[in-house]
């Protein structure tokens, strides 16, 4: 794992380009994703095999290996250091000394059965196993290597046979992680800096070939395969000229199979990692990996577990957002999820036995903004509004036009009073709060007296007069992807110059405005010239490098935007992208003229 975004940002560009050109015909309609060209599919033949992926919404990672002897972390072969026996120096690992650690793999605890029951009971719908991390250790049986899990440890078992089984008893997909790096092959190239053995003979070209046949072993001896969840293709560059042949290479294997965008092309779905979308991703179809802890693979001294409590919201922002949650567990070497993980599991499965109606099969929340502590899904003429934590008083939201007919606590079974107001010629909607709610969340089905017809409220003026066009209020077409960076909301990934954002405002009355912007742009990727454009005026600027992606500035624009009285647009786009970005952005300020 351990996704670098400036690597993403470089590997993807090319490619998310020509995705993001797709993505403007698109209308990101609930009945509407990008499709990846490559396939040649038409929307209706991406939803057909895209929808169980859709309705399961939650799914368990399991990151396993010979790393859980050493019990460091699954980078433990990268980031660990030993002790030289001879020089009593403190040095990196080496092939032939990490490799040891398959010697005392010996998990005769492990029981599939087990861990699929709990993926079970957590309400999981799918699971993704490390078939090979970056360490290279195969956790399968492969004629390609003697580095695999029946030949080279005391075990001599396939795990993912009892996985396949285990599976298909508690109605289960299987998918597998596999990533294209290899830290043992001595055919892969890059080599990590630490790595002193020659690369005489090393090839990518043969190394390629390796990999279609793993992937071959992996498609056609454990039967139906839900996903292949690639890692690693980010280290360089050369792995996307050959992405396109080996993707097409496993739909020629399993032509239903989904595959992620690790490998330097969009394919059929994006990765986030350890955090959630702003605002989900549009039209594209995404899914959040995260650790319960802070590791992937098991770490005997990471503690930090996330509670069950932020563990349901997490599931419950993804899915108002339309994502999928993957969740991690961390087996030991004995082949045990450790008791704190499925504790955590558990309560989530008891919650999900509630509440699992406003997860499954539903779609994003029809609301560009919400209260606090609030979220919604929907299902046709049903909205599932989520209460985080315990409030006190009333539920009330703006917006909802649709009727509701009847609103009903799924946790006590209440039925709840509900009543309509407007407000600044808004529809308000609220909901008598039930006797009792969850310590994590209160899920309350309303039934509407249609599909829901929503009105979001523009963006006003402050008191002292100043617009405020944050990230996660723009509406984004051609590719854009809001992302949390540093807990704070960005517009990030910003890698097609006919993408745009787009806010709407209300104007009490005409009036001219300073703009600023608060942005930051990688050294490399400066120079895109931007504008912000209103019905009859706009104002722009240059976009110069800062000292990274996290480095914000503030851009005081040229020119002077004019707004009239009342309801309007505004759009930010580049006018040129000379770098493979256009910036990072963090928020918009227009100040009056006085």
């Amino acid at each position: 794992m351990k996704q670098k975004l400036c690597c993403l940002l470089a590997l993807a560009a090319a490619m998310l380009t020509c995705l993001c050109a797709a993505a403007k015909t698109n209308t990101h309609s609930a009945r509407s994703w990008v499709v990846n060209p490559e396939t040649g599919e038409t929307q209706s033949q991406f939803a057909a095999r895209t929808r169980w992926w859709r309705h399961a919404r939650f799914g368990m990672f399991i990151h396993w290996g010979i790393y859980s002897v050493p019990a460091h972390g699954e980078w433990y072969f990268s980031n660990g250091l030993h002790k030289d026996p001879k020089t009593g120096k403190m040095v990196h690992w080496q092939v032939a000394d990490y490799a040891k650690f398959a010697k005392q793999f010996d998990p005769v605890q492990f029981n599939a059965m087990q861990w699929m029951k709990v993926a079970k009971a957590a309400g999981m719908k799918y699971v993704v196993i490390t078939a090979k991390h970056h360490d290279g250790f195969c956790m399968f049986h492969t004629n390609q290597t003697h580095y695999n899990v029946v030949q080279d440890t005391p075990w001599h078992h396939d795990p993912m046979k009892d996985l396949q089984a285990a599976t298909q008893k508690e109605g289960l997909k299987l998918c597998f992680y596999y990533s294209f790096m290899d830290w043992h092959n001595p055919l892969y190239l890059p080599r990590r800096p630490w790595d002193i053995r020659p690369t005489t003979g090393a090839s990518l070209n043969a190394y390629i070939q390796y990999v279609k046949a793993q992937l071959k072993e992996l498609l056609t001896q454990y039967g139906p395969i839900g996903i292949i969840w690639f890692d690693g293709g980010w280290e360089h560059s050369a792995a996307q000229m050959h992405s396109l042949q080996i993707v097409k290479w496993i739909r020629s294997l399993q032509p239903n199979i989904l595959i992620n965008d690790r490998m330097g092309i969009p394919e059929d779905y994006a990765t986030p990692e350890q955090h959630i979308p702003a605002t989900g991703l549009g039209g594209r179809l995404w899914e959040t990996c995260m650790t319960i802890n802070n590791d992937w693979g098991y770490n005997k001294n990471d503690f930090d577990f996330k509670s069950p409590q932020t563990l349901i919201q997490n599931l419950c922002d993804i899915a108002s957002k339309g994502g999928n949650y993957l969740l991690n567990v961390g087996p030991t070497a004995q082949g045990i999820i450790p008791q704190p993980e499925v504790d955590r599991l558990l309560a989530m499965g008891r919650w999900m036995k509630v509440n699992s109606q406003a997860i499954y099969g539903t779609k994003a929340s029809p609301f560009a903004h919400l209260p606090a502590g609030m979220r919604v899904t929907r299902r046709g003429s049903v909205l599932y509004l989520m209460i985080f934590g315990q409030p006190h008083g009333p539920l009330s939201f703006d917006g909802l036009k649709t009727p509701v007919r009847s609103a009903r606590c799924l946790l006590t079974g209440q039925n709840l009073a509900v009543s309509r107001t407007t407000r600044q010629q808004m529809p308000v909607t609220t909901i008598a709060p039930p006797k009792r709610f969850s310590s994590a969340v209160t899920v309350i089905k309303l039934q509407l007296a249609g599909r829901p017809v929503v009105e979001n409220a523009p963006i006003a003026p402050s008191n002292s007069g100043v617009f405020t066009l944050a990230a996660g209020h723009a509406k984004l077409t051609g590719g854009l992807q809001l992302e949390t960076e540093q807990g704070k909301k960005n517009i990030g990934f910003w890698t097609n110059s006919a993408a745009s954002a787009t806010w709407t405002v209300y104007a009490p009355a005409a009036g001219d405005y300073k703009v600023t912007m608060r942005y930051s742009c990688q050294p490399g990727a400066g120079g895109s010239v931007i504008t912000l454009s209103g019905s009859s005026q706009s104002c722009g600027g240059l976009v110069n490098a800062t000292a990274g992606w996290s480095d914000y500035h503030t851009l005081q624009m040229s020119g002077i935007l004019r707004l009239k009285a009342g309801r309007q647009k505004l759009t930010l786009q580049a006018v040129t992208m000379p770098g493979p970005a256009v910036m990072n952005l963090r928020r918009i300020v227009l100040t009056a003229v006085r």
